[in-house]
């Protein structure tokens, strides 16, 4: 019998679909059953408040988490069923991903592709192209525990992108990084974008995902209460002030501080 896991890529199925994904730890529901669509060849924006969701429903996604119940398919291999298969198709960046301190950027690539089996020819030229493009040709003598966050950030993408994956799944890539590192960062995944690839974003900064994403998808406790392209999401409105408005953000009581007033 044919499953998703063995049924081969028409050209059709997305990038990544969700089903009923849903994780409970103790008495909270951190994901509530979601359900979502990642198109192929979409830059993908997920957005929430913290405590949304986000991070739990996107390291079920990938394989870093078993989900209590729901499935998760990287262009219809499922992730838990054919692991091996699922994560060779994609690249993924954690938030606070941990990283071997003592090795430098090059060595820290030579390690994750001897990991994959890649040739070390084929290790040792991707290494030298993804530093140049990284901008970390200066620093690939510097041991990753003196990187700077910008930098880390950068040699995290490198290890996702090694492997030349179809899809990269990235948990709040720009978050303390710098203006220059993250005009680098854009720009490459503007470019793997516009080659094919497919990329899944995170992030609190609605601006960057109005700038970077055609597709967005709203998480709030644990569920997602909106999906779809940019346009149709955020209608006449700017994203900030849908995201806002959905996820009912409360201002609190400025009464409670009027000693702050002059």
């Amino acid at each position: 019998m044919e499953t998703s896991a063995t049924r081969p890529d028409d050209g059709t199925v997305p990038a990544l679909r969700l089903t009923g994904l849903h994780k409970v730890f103790a008495d909270n529901v951190a994901v509530d059953h979601v359900d979502l669509v990642v198109p192929r060849g979409s830059f993908f924006g997920l957005v929430g408040p913290n405590g949304a969701g986000k991070t739990t429903a996107l390291s079920m996604a990938v394989g870093l988490l078993r989900p209590d119940s729901g499935r998760s398919e990287v262009f219809g291999v499922d992730v838990w069923s054919d692991p091996v298969r699922a994560k060779s198709l994609m690249g993924v960046l954690p938030d606070g991903l941990a990283m071997p301190e003592r090795l430098t950027g090059r060595e820290l690539l030579t390690f994750i592709g001897q990991l994959r089996g890649i040739p070390d020819d084929v290790v040792a030229q991707r290494s030298q192209q993804l530093l140049n493009v990284m901008e970390l040709n200066d620093a690939e003598r510097t041991l990753v525990a003196d990187y700077s966050t910008g930098m880390r950030k950068k040699i995290g993408l490198a290890t996702a992108l090694l492997h030349a994956p179809r899809l990269l799944v990235l948990d709040e890539p720009f978050e303390a990084v710098d203006p220059v590192s993250a005009a680098a960062l854009k720009s490459i995944l503007v470019r793997f974008v516009s080659s094919g690839g497919s990329v899944v974003l995170s992030s609190h900064v609605m601006a960057l995902v109005e700038q970077l994403c055609d597709t967005v998808a709203v998480m709030a406790k644990g569920k997602v209460v909106a999906a779809g392209p940019l346009g149709d999401v955020r209608g006449d409105n700017t994203l900030e002030e849908t995201f806002v408005r959905l996820v009912g953000v409360d201002s609190g009581d400025w009464e409670e501080l009027s000693w702050l007033a002059s």
